[in-house]
């Protein structure tokens, strides 16, 4: 039998989250208070207990969506996916809560791996407990979204090796890049709050010249800022000759850390200056006891069509392993509804696009 309990103080929140080995920042109490600010998310965050000891937890946002309310667990909840008893337990009082809420959805998006390795390749391996959960959902009515807000897939670098083996596992063409970085004078240094306007100047660039929108300044302000200040994000600089030319910022939260932004100027990118910034990103989270290094992001199509591959090329030169997760579900409490929504709101919000209304 889980005990069930609101959880409002923050030590309290992340110090159990630090506890299990998915605990993923985008259910830490920051990330809610950062969302809340943001866009209006308002987040509930439970604590399921068994015999004096947390089971699981989830952080619950909450937001009206026009005359919708909706419902969303980011990257959660948080619990061993190996325990059926316990899975039972939690999406139980989770789909409570969406009907006694009246929510049109309530989606999960647990950070709970389904396969590894490339789809089809020797290296495509199926975890079992991620699939079983897949099939939970599935039997419970639950729907795989349409509506997938984080990525399904990633790449995941193991830190518990050397940094010389780091570096004799990456592809001989990213080896000579980072080499090559470095002899032609690229440096890289730590990013501090007194950076943002550069930060926010460089992603600013690779917006523009990639064509992808990005939010006003005042979001990354509150995005980067506070979890800097917190200890949970990191700011890396290349530079050269003292002119920032690129940059990453990391996040990090228990034993992972992931690489969250990234951006660079039009000029000197023939140095190849974001190949040593991600050396550097490692280097530094193996520094602070990180035990994995999450690339954050891989395509969904492991093909040439799919609009990630470039990136995906990049990223596959530093090895690590293809990780791919269940992705998002939704459960519906009036299915009638949900159908409706669900066939309405991509309409909003074209329209919305049309008339050059920033979309949440």
């Amino acid at each position: 039998m889980l005990t069930v309990t609101p959880i409002t103080d923050c030590a309290a929140w992340n110090d159990a989250l630090r506890r299990f080995p998915n605990a993923h920042i985008l259910q830490s109490w920051e990330w809610g208070e950062f969302k809340r600010a943001t866009t209006g998310w308002q987040p509930l965050r439970l604590a399921f207990t068994r015999d004096g000891a947390v089971a699981a937890l989830a952080s619950v946002g909450a937001r009206r969506v026009g005359p919708f309310s909706v419902m969303y667990v980011p990257k959660g909840p948080a619990f061993d996916y190996t325990d059926a008893e316990t899975a039972a337990a939690v999406l139980d009082h989770l789909e409570r809560l969406a009907r006694q809420r009246g929510a049109v959805w309530l989606k999960i998006d647990p950070d709970v791996i389904v396969s590894t390795g490339v789809p089809g390749e020797p290296d495509d391996i199926p975890y079992l407990p991620g699939q079983q959960f897949a099939q939970t959902l599935r039997a419970r009515g639950w729907r795989f979204s349409a509506d997938q807000p984080q990525f399904r897939n990633t790449i995941v670098i193991d830190l518990a090796v050397s940094e010389d083996e780091l570096l004799a596992q990456m592809s001989q063409n990213t080896r000579r890049k980072i080499r090559a970085a470095e002899k032609k004078g690229v440096t890289v240094r730590p990013g501090t709050l007194a950076d943002l306007d550069t930060l926010y100047a460089l992603y600013d660039t690779t917006a523009r010249r990639d064509s992808f929108i990005i939010r006003p300044l005042a979001y990354y302000q509150q995005a980067w800022a506070t979890f800097m200040a917190a200890g949970l994000a990191h700011a890396l600089i290349a530079e050269v000759e003292g002119a920032p030319v690129a940059h990453v910022i990391l996040f990090r939260f228990g034993r992972t850390c992931w690489y969250f932004y990234g951006a660079s100027a039009n000029e000197h990118r023939e140095r190849m200056p974001n190949y040593l910034l991600q050396w550097e990103a490692l280097r530094w989270a193996r520094s602070q006891g990180c035990a994995r290094y999450d690339l954050w992001g891989a395509p969904d199509v492991f093909d040439e069509s799919d609009p990630m591959w470039g990136v995906y090329e990049f990223k596959r030169g530093f090895r690590g392993t293809v990780t791919r997760h269940i992705g998002a579900w939704d459960y519906a409490p009036a299915p009638p509804l949900y159908r409706a929504y669900t066939q309405a709101w991509p309409r909003v919000l074209a329209w919305m696009k049309r008339r050059g209304q920033r979309v949440e």
